[in-house]
């Protein structure tokens, strides 16, 4: 069984930029944000034919610890349509029982049910806004929070978010 220490960011082709600009901070020396990046690993090319594309994701996922999902106005409709990879990876992170931190590129810090794709309106997760500071402080509170959730006695279920003095103690 790999090590699983990864990042898997999930996110509609239309977002790209977003991801993108997290892996701009995650080089920038000024900025306090880290990730091991599943998207480094086993890299599809676009000419790839769906079924290589759908395996070179299904291997990332087993490298991955945890998941970020960034959420805008396209994300819940392509995570449900079966012929998107979005899909595929939101179907996949369900299966894998894998925590998941939403972040909200419209920056709101609050729970947007809208947004969520189904499959994973149930799920324990976390919602944050698109910030360096409050996503890196998610991957390293929730995730361990979300472990620990999975042998408690009454698991909690659902989106959460954090309480407005966790971006006041960052800065935020």
């Amino acid at each position: 069984m790999a090590y699983r220490n990864k990042t898997y960011v999930a996110f509609a082709s239309e977002d790209i930029r977003s991801y993108y600009l997290m892996k701009a901070w995650r080089e920038n020396e000024h900025i306090e944000f880290d990730f091991f990046d599943a998207h480094d690993i086993n890299t599809a090319l676009d000419t790839s034919q769906p079924e290589t594309i759908r395996r070179r994701l299904g291997e990332r996922l087993s490298n991955t610890k945890q998941t970020v999902v960034l959420l805008s106005s396209t994300t819940k409709p392509k995570a449900g349509r079966s012929s998107s990879f979005l899909y595929y990876e939101i179907e996949a992170i369900k299966r894998r029982n894998l925590s998941v931190v939403f972040v909200n590129l419209n920056q709101s810090r609050t729970v947007d049910s809208s947004m969520i794709p189904t499959t994973l309106k149930d799920h324990y997760s976390m919602n944050v806004s698109f910030q360096p500071a409050i996503i890196k402080y998610a991957l390293d509170d929730y995730v361990e929070r979300f472990n620990k959730n999975l042998t408690a006695a009454n698991p909690l279920t659902g989106p959460y978010q954090y309480k407005a003095h966790v971006y006041k103690d960052l800065g935020l």
